[in-house]
């Protein structure tokens, strides 16, 4: 054999072996940036799912701020087309429906007898929670991702500007404007302001939370939450688009990028603040806080202190939701439409349920990837003895699990 055959047939078993690797490379990096395969395992609780029912209309591949919101007896939801619904809570039985040809992009919230949703033109309007009639109609020139928060009195309004708006629940005329600076790049979403004592409280773009008089909209303080660090404008995302949650004198808050921190309600001053990344949110009970982060691991930390006490990554790169306490448990929901329960004490698995299937002690046997078509954008919501979810397909589903025993709760050690 000449010399030649043998360089040419040695550059070929060389080719293909670079190939190979390249090959192979290429799939280990997808490999690694694929969300995490769920381990099958027998659910150690009774799931009961009491009703499920399909909004009208068609839902859009981007559900945007739309969720679902509970009031008494009522539960209500939306569609990007324009639909509003009621729901009986025991039982899914629709009660009325409204088609308000807009296109919603934040809400609903209910509440004294209101129902509130905002469009992604800037409108925002209210209904009857009775039956859906029109109340009032208000425009604030900015797209609304994000439910409103209601009083008596008062509907505040945040939109995607940075301005945090003050409605009278009467007729919708403004009352106060409230603004932030808003980066020139940041996460398409915003937080959902709240109403506390006297103050409305908002999270903002810029990492900042913010309270000012319900009264007046004039600030009663203003405290950065996540710093930005980088020298690009990715790396200096910091946005506070999950709500900032409140529990008697405390505030919780956490920013993409930045920080989680445990605040004074009436000082806005930080009690404790710890580095960690979310857009999602976080949830709270009694003695911990429960933040599910960018990643998707579900990191719990100590109340008290910020201490970390455990963190879940058997659901990382899944896309969760933000976390709920529901009956003595931690519940999040992914991008495939599976719900998760968690024990607050450990961090472990205690039941799982795929969105539509049936339920019962024998867990679920999922796929390798992820069903988006059954995806769940918004957290799920406790309403009475129920946990709500609403899937980006426009099917809302009612499920009941057992109460946690109080005996059965072990605390981790400080």
């Amino acid at each position: 054999m000449s010399s030649v055959r043998v360089l040419a047939g040695v550059l070929v078993c060389a080719a293909l072996l670079c190939a190979g690797c390249s090959s192979s490379s290429k799939k280990k990096e997808k490999q690694k940036d694929a969300p995490a395969v769920l381990v099958p395992f027998a659910n150690r609780i009774e799931l009961q799912r009491v009703w499920s029912t399909k909004l009208s209309g068609e839902a859009p591949k981007l559900r945007l701020g739309l969720t679902v919101a509970a009031d008494g007896e009522r539960v209500f939801a939306v569609s990007h087309k324009g639909a509003v619904e009621a729901f009986d809570l025991s039982s899914g039985k629709l009660l009325w429906h409204r088609n308000l040809k807009a296109p919603l992009a934040g809400g609903p919230a209910a509440g004294f007898g209101l129902v509130v949703v905002g469009s992604s033109k800037g409108e925002v309007i209210a209904l009857s929670e009775a039956d859906g009639s029109p109340s009032w109609r208000s425009r604030i020139n900015a797209e609304i991702l994000s439910p409103a928060a209601i009083s008596q009195s008062l509907v505040v309004v945040r939109g995607v500007d940075g301005r945090l708006h003050g409605l009278s629940s009467n007729d919708g005329s403004e009352i106060w404007l409230a603004e932030q600076q808003v980066p020139r790049l940041s996460l398409r979403g915003t937080g959902a302001p709240l109403l506390a004592g006297e103050l409305a409280i908002a999270g903002f773009d810029n990492g900042r939370v913010a309270a000012v008089s319900r009264g007046n909209g004039t600030t009663a303080w203003d405290t950065a939450v996540g710093q930005s660090h980088g020298s690009t404008e990715l790396a200096r995302l910091i946005d506070v688009d999950a709500p900032v949650v409140a529990d008697g004198d405390d505030l919780f808050a956490v920013a993409f990028q930045g920080r989680v921190a445990r605040l004074a309600r009436e000082t806005g001053q930080v009690i404790w603040a710890r580095d960690l990344s979310s857009y999602r949110g976080l949830a709270v009970d009694d003695n911990a806080v429960y933040v599910s982060t960018a990643d998707g691991e579900l990191v719990r930390l100590d109340r008290i202190n910020g201490t970390e006490q455990w963190t879940q990554k058997a659901l990382v790169r899944r896309q969760l939701t933000a976390p709920v306490v529901y009956r003595g448990r931690v519940v999040v929901a992914d991008a495939g439409g599976v719900l998760h329960w968690l024990d607050p004490a450990t961090g472990d698995f205690i039941a799982r349920v795929q969105l539509g299937s049936s339920v019962g002690r024998n867990g679920v046997v999922t796929s390798k990837g992820i069903a988006y078509k059954k995806r769940v954008s918004g957290t799920p919501i406790v309403a009475g003895e129920l946990l709500l979810v609403f899937s980006d397909n426009g099917v809302l589903s009612a499920y009941r699990a057992p109460e946690a025993l109080a005996a059965a709760v072990t605390e981790p050690a400080r």
